[in-house]
């Protein structure tokens, strides 16, 4: 085998889905029971996940981005409206905002948890402010008690992007307690690949209104008034209606399986991603000026991704450049949708500078995080980084 296909074959990857014969048999057991689209085991999974997270509600659909779209609707955010928000996120954030009319509201972070900065919200609020949409990034929970504090002092709803965020806890009024209760009015999962828990993709909204729960449980089935479970159960001949015009933005029942099995799995999945995180921080502390990712003391991440923020003295993309060179995988920092050219003409603003956001774009890299990563990998990892660093 040559050089170049030894490095391909041993590469290590940014992140690994957690999979096994669980989550096969699950898949085998849906195909077997014929009803392949969205019905009972997406019914079950709904119900242990709102049970996880402590949540009154859950209602699954086909993605975070679907989920963030269908909150903003149930708030009545339109044309007009605006939605204080960070552009430090993956664009999906900000789209979901322009899906509905509005305007999204840049603010910036803070560099520590690259999350909102809850002090820079107040100055961006105006007469056409309806709501915040916050980010926990990465999986680093956001200040959500001052971010709530200051909604609920303007009258504002409080949207929380928890796409990456599943297993996360944080010290709320005293209490710690998982992220998905809601603290704010609505919370928005995904199930992505890169994602903790995985169902391919597809995702969830968590809400303690149970009027909202049934405008998702409507809109995410094109607006049919009964839901196919319903009609194929009764005993009797149902004719549904369609009294409002919605999408389809439905999980299937073989997802819902597969995400059955990952969120039974998921304290262990914590454990070890946590166990890696803690490793991290220990070798990494030989490279002088690498900044490595502190939870608050109020934060229990889930590490869904590992950022580090590189000396001065280092480039990004030749330090990633270099981890690729040695066979390993790392993603740059999270992009900032402000600078697309995809909203070069989209209408957005920003009450201020939004330099650490952009900071963190140009001077981050995450690296491979996932169960499966071994100690030799996690080693073979930290020796490239300090060879490129260093």
């Amino acid at each position: 085998m040559s050089a170049a296909m030894s490095m391909v074959a041993t590469r290590i990857p940014i992140t690994a889905p957690w999979l096994d014969d669980q989550e096969i048999e699950a898949v085998g057991r849906t195909l077997r029971s014929g009803w392949l689209t969205q019905g009972p085991e997406v019914a079950a999974f709904e119900r242990e996940f709102a049970e996880y997270v402590g949540a009154p509600h859950a209602c699954a659909v086909s993605s975070c981005t679907t989920a963030l779209h269908l909150a903003l609707r149930a708030l009545g955010i339109g044309p007009g409206d605006e939605v204080i928000t960070v552009s430090h996120s993956f664009i999906a954030t900000a789209n979901a905002i322009r899906y509905c009319g509005a305007t999204p509201v840049f603010v910036d972070i803070e560099p520590a948890t690259l999350n909102m900065n809850p002090a820079a919200i107040e100055p961006a609020i105006n007469a056409r402010t309806r709501a915040i949409l916050c980010v926990h990034q990465l999986g680093m929970p956001c200040d959500l008690e001052a971010i709530v504090a200051t909604a609920r002092r303007y009258g504002l709803w409080v949207v929380e992007d928890a796409a990456c965020a599943i297993g996360t806890e944080l010290l709320f009024q005293g209490q710690w307690e998982r992220i998905g209760k809601p603290h704010g009015d609505i919370a928005c999962f995904s199930f992505h690949p890169r994602k903790v828990i995985t169902t391919g993709d597809g995702g969830m909204i968590t809400t303690s209104r149970t009027e909202w729960d049934a405008q998702f449980r409507r809109w995410r089935q094109h607006g049919m008034s009964v839901p196919d479970v319903v009609r194929h159960e009764a005993s009797t001949v149902l004719f549904e209606t369609y009294d409002t015009v919605g999408f389809n933005y439905r999980l299937t029942d073989l997802q819902a399986a597969v995400g059955r099995v990952q969120l039974r799995r998921l304290p262990e999945i914590l454990e070890r991603r946590r166990s890696v995180a803690v490793r991290y921080a220990t070798l990494l502390a030989g490279i002088p000026g690498l900044r490595v990712p502190e939870e608050p003391v109020w934060a229990r991440t889930n590490w869904q991704s590992y950022c580090v923020r590189l000396p001065d003295r280092c480039g990004q993309r030749q330090v990633m450049q270099s981890l690729l060179n040695h066979g390993i995988a790392s993603k740059r920092g999270v992009m900032c949708t402000h600078r697309t050219a995809a909203y070069e003409t989209v209408p957005w603003s920003a009450s201020r500078t939004l330099r650490e956001s952009e900071r963190a774009e140009d001077r981050c890299v995450m690296l491979p995080l996932y169960p499966g990563l071994s100690d030799m990998d996690l080693e073979r990892v930290v020796a490239a980084l300090c060879d490129a660093c260093l």
